[in-house]
This record gives C-alpha cells, structure tokens and sequence, in this order.
C-alpha cells in the first residue's frame, strides 16, 4: 500500500473487498477494460475509497500480482517444511506450485496476461525470480549430494518452472483434469528431467 496508513480492522477488510472484487473483474474482463469505476461500484463504494487505498489501477494489479506470489511461495515454503531430501523438496513445491495455480484460477490468468504486458512485465519477473532462487537452492543441493547430475542449476530452474506453468495451463485449466494428477506428474516429470534416479 503507498499510503502507509495504519488500517483498522474495517479498513483491512473493504481493502480486501476491493482486492477480490478487482481480481476477479481483471480475470473475467481483462486488466485494460476494466476501470476504477467498475471496481468501486462492485463493492458498493465511492472512487475516493478506493483512491484511499491505492494510488491507481496499476498499483493496485501490481499489489495482486505481488501477494499471489507471495501467496504461493508460502504454500510451497509449508510444503517443503518437513523434508531434509532436497529432490523431495523440490517435488513438494512443485506439487504445491501446480495445485495452488489450480485453486486461484483467476490469479493465474493474470499472470499470463501480466507477463505479457510491458506495464507488469517486471513484476511477474521479480516474483519469479525468487522462485527461481529457491529451486536453484534445492538444485545446487542435490548436485552436490550426488542425487543428479552435474548441471547449471539456473537452467534446470527455468525449465522446471515452464514445465509446471504449460503443463498446468493446458491439462488443469483448459482440460479440466484434475489437479492432484497433474502436479503428481509434473513433480515426476521434472525430476526425470533433471536426471534423479
């Protein structure tokens, strides 16, 4: 929030409203046709509540784009919590990774649409990257453990973060499979990939 302003709990939550109400109309009608207005009159409030709260449309989207990736980097920090195994670590965030892209269907066109726009670009690159870094983090571990082979843990890290993102748009979002199939296959795809016995 630019405004630094300390909210009160009723404030936190028509933020909120706002947040959601503006997701879910960038997912269904796109970021560039919708507008403050339409955002504002969803929640049944004037355009100088919405102006408290954020400076504009483009900070608030960024704001969405932001919390969904740190959203996501929790579930999959939760995911690897337990495990010592870096290959296992890497399995649980992927898996995680594909089955919160499954659940917040409407964060996740935004993502493509995002990475597509020169405005939000560097954001979408921004979030990645720390993703990005983590996997690198558990690659250069299992390189070193001797559980695959010798590589450029950067690489392999982008490859399984497109691996995860086509695979899940394509068989999870269009076809409609189900969730937990798809991550289970990712999860066993990618470690093939990067050569675990």
């Amino acid at each position: 929030m630019s405004t630094g302003r300390r909210l009160t709990p009723r404030g936190e939550e028509r933020r909120a409203q706002l947040i959601a109400h503006a997701t879910s109309l960038f997912a269904t009608r796109g970021y560039h046709p919708t507008s403050v207005a339409d955002i504002v009159e969803g929640v049944g409030v004037g355009k100088g509540v919405f102006y408290w709260y954020f400076s504009s449309k483009e900070e608030l989207f960024v704001e969405i784009l932001l919390g969904a990736q740190s959203d996501m980097r929790r579930r999959q920090q939760r995911a690897i919590a337990d495990l010592d195994d870096p290959l296992e670590r890497l399995a649980a965030g992927v898996r995680a990774a594909v089955l919160w892209s499954a659940e917040h269907r409407d964060l996740f066109r935004l993502f493509e649409f995002a990475a597509t726009d020169d405005t939000f670009a560097d954001a979408v690159r921004r979030g990645r990257s720390v993703m990005l870094n983590d996997a690198v983090h558990h690659l250069h571990a299992a390189i070193e453990a001797g559980r695959i082979p010798p590589a450029d843990p950067e690489r392999l890290a982008h490859a399984i973060l497109g691996v995860s993102t086509l695979v899940t748009l394509e068989y999870v979002h269009h076809r409609g499979e189900p969730a937990e199939d798809v991550a289970d296959m990712v999860a066993r795809f990618c470690l093939g990939g990067i050569g675990a016995a």
